[in-house]
C-alpha cells in the first residue's frame, strides 16, 4: 500500500471544488441543493444537499470513469492490493451479482456454499448460471452453519470439472473463515475462478493479526461491504478485482445493472472510509478486537449464554474466525436469539444486528463506546433473570437443513407456479424464496423441494418473530410452488 497516495481523496477534493465555485444548478436533482424542499434539508442538513449532485465532467462518470472516479478507483485498488477496484452504489448486492455474471452466463456451474446471501442465488436467477451446492460443515451445538470443507470442495471440482467458478463466503455473518488460500489453490488449479462475498471482511484488509483477506490469498474477486465494517454510507460498497480478470470486461458487467445516477454522497463516502482505514485502519480495528474480546469474557461469564470465539476453530471448516464478531449463542438460557433481539430493543433501548434460531450477532466497531459495551453485557444479565427458562427441549436446535435441488433457480423462478398454504406444500417444489432477513440466507430458494423440516423451521421462526421475508404474499402464509405436469 502507497502510503502517500492514500493520503488522497480525489472524489471529495472534487466536490469541494464544486461547492467552492457556487455553480448554478440547473440539472437534476430537483431540491437544487436543498432549496426546494425544506423540511428535508433540516433534517439532513445543507451540507448534505449541497453535494448531492448530478455527474459532470469536472466530477466524472460512475459508467465511464475518467478523472477523480478514476483516480479514486486507482487509489482503492492500490489499499485493498488488488488489480482494480469498483466503487458500487446499489449496496453489496450489486458486487456480489456482479461477480457471478462476470464470469458465468447460462447453463454454466459455479460451485458455493448454500448459506449464501439471496444475493447470490438472486444472480443464478438472473443470469441462468447452475448452483452446484457444497453444503457446509454444521456444528451441532451452535446449530450454524460453518465453513467450506477442502474435502467437500475438492470432491464437487472433482464431479464438475466444467464449472466456470467456485463463491466463497468468508467471513460467514458469524465470523467463521474457510481455508480460502487453499481453496484458490486448488481452484485455479482445475482452471476455475474464485469468487468471494467479503461483505463481512472489510477490517481484513486493514487490520492486524486478521483472517486473510480475498486478494492476500489470490482470489480473483471480491464483494466488499464498506459500509458494514468500514465506516462508509448504507449501501456503499467495493467489488474488488484480481490479475487473473478483464476489468473492462467486469465493468461492462457492473453497468448491467448498477444504476447510471450514481449518489454523490455514497461515492464520497466510500473515498473517505478508504482513507481513512489506510491511515487509521489498524488502531481502529485493534480497538474493534479490545472492545469485542471484552465482550465475549463478560457475556460467557454470566453462563447460559456462549460468546463463541477462536476455540471453535478446527482447521477446516472453521480455519479461522473474525476476532470482531461478537455472536451469542442463546439457545441454553431458553430463549432463541430473536427473543433476545427482541427484548434488547424494546425493553432496553438497545438494536443488535440480528437474531436467528440459536443465536445472535452485535456488530462491534471503534465507534463504540465502553459504557454501551457494559450496558449490552448488563441487558444480556438482566434477560437471563426475567425471561430465561430451563426448558429448552422444545426449541429448534439447527439454522441450517440441507437443500434438495430439484430445478435450476431460473428455471423454477421463471416457470408456471401456484398458490399454497405453507403447511400444504409439503413435496413440491418452491417457486420463490423464503428467508430470515436479516441475515438473508434462504430458507428456501427457487428450485429447492419442500420438506417437512423446512416447513417446520418456518412456522418456528415465524412463532419467535422473525421477519420472513421473499414470498409473494406478504404475510407469508402461502407459498408459490412450481406446477408440476
Amino acid at each position: 500500500m502507497d502510503k502517500l497516495l492514500q493520503q488522497k481523496a480525489p472524489i471529495h477534493e472534487a466536490l469541494v471544488r464544486h461547492k467552492a465555485n457556487r455553480v448554478v444548478p440547473f440539472d437534476v436533482p430537483g431540491h437544487k441543493g436543498g432549496r426546494g424542499n425544506k423540511e428535508l434539508t433540516e433534517f439532513l442538513g445543507e451540507k448534505c444537499l449541497k453535494v448531492d449532485v448530478n455527474s459532470m465532467k469536472p466530477l466524472d462518470n460512475l459508467c465511464h470513469p475518467t478523472s477523480v472516479i478514476r483516480e479514486a478507483e486507482e487509489i482503492a485498488a492500490d489499499a485493498f492490493g488488488a488489480k482494480a477496484a469498483f466503487f458500487i452504489v446499489n449496496g453489496t448486492t450489486a458486487s456480489v451479482q456482479g461477480m457471478i455474471m462476470s464470469v458465468c452466463k447460462a447453463g454454466d456451474k459455479i460451485i458455493m456454499p448454500r448459506n449464501v446471501h439471496r444475493s447470490a442465488i438472486n444472480a443464478l436467477v438472473v443470469c441462468g448460471a447452475i448452483p452446484v451446492y457444497v453444503n457446509p460443515g454444521v456444528n451441532k451445538d451452535l446449530g450454524i452453519p460453518l465453513g467450506m470443507s477442502l474435502t467437500e470442495i475438492e470432491k464437487a471440482i472433482l464431479e464438475n470439472p466444467d464449472a466456470k467458478a467456485i463463491l466463497v463466503n468468508n467471513p460467514t455473518y458469524y465470523g467463521i473463515c474457510s481455508n480460502l488460500k487453499e481453496i484458490v489453490k486448488l481452484a485455479h488449479k482445475y482452471d476455475m475462478k474464485v469468487l468471494v462475498d467479503e461483505a463481512h471482511g472489510t477490517h481484513f484488509y486493514f487490520g492486524e493479526n486478521m483472517p486473510i483477506s480475498a486478494m492476500a490469498a489470490g482470489a480473483d474477486m471480491a464483494a466488499v461491504s464498506m459500509h458494514k465494517t468500514g465506516g462508509s454510507l448504507t449501501q456503499s460498497s467495493f467489488l474488488i478485482c484480481g490479475e487473473g480478470m478483464n476489468a473492462d470486461h467486469v465493468r461492462q458487467v457492473v453497468n448491467l445493472t448498477q444504476t447510471t445516477s450514481g449518489s454523490y454522497l455514497l461515492l464520497v463516502s466510500l473515498d473517505l472510509a478508504r482513507k481513512n482505514l489506510s491511515i487509521n485502519g489498524k488502531e481502529l480495528f485493534q480497538k474493534t478486537v479490545e472492545y469485542a474480546d471484552y465482550a465475549r469474557t463478560e457475556i460467557n461469564k454470566l453462563t447460559g449464554y456462549y460468546a463463541f470465539g477462536k476455540e471453535i476453530i478446527d482447521g477446516d471448516t472453521v480455519y479461522d474466525f473474525d476476532p470482531t464478531k461478537l455472536s451469542v449463542h442463546t439457545r441454553d438460557v431458553g430463549l432463541a436469539g430473536i427473543e433476545v433481539y427482541d427484548i434488547l430493543r424494546d425493553e432496553y433501548g438497545i438494536q443488535i444486528e440480528f437474531g436467528d434460531i440459536s443465536n445472535f450477532l452485535a456488530i462491534i466497531s471503534a465507534g463504540d463506546r465502553a459504557l454501551e459495551i457494559e450496558r449490552l453485557i448488563a441487558s444480556l444479565s438482566e434477560i437471563k433473570r426475567l425471561y430465561g427458562s430451563d426448558d429448552i427441549a422444545s426449541m429448534f436446535d439447527h439454522e441450517y437443513i440441507n437443500p434438495d435441488v430439484a430445478m435450476a433457480p431460473q428455471q423454477a423462478f421463471y416457470s408456471e407456479k401456484k398458490s399454497l398454504p405453507i403447511k400444504e406444500s409439503n413435496g413440491k417444489i418452491c417457486g420463490e424464496f423464503v428467508m430470515c432477513y436479516p441475515p438473508g440466507i434462504p430458507i428456501l430458494a427457487p428450485g429447492e423441494r419442500i420438506t417437512t423440516d423446512i416447513i417446520n423451521y418456518i412456522l418456528y421462526a415465524k412463532e419467535k418473530g422473525c421477519l420472513l421475508t421473499g414470498t409473494e404474499d406478504m404475510s407469508v402464509e402461502n407459498i408459490n410452488v412450481v406446477e408440476e405436469n
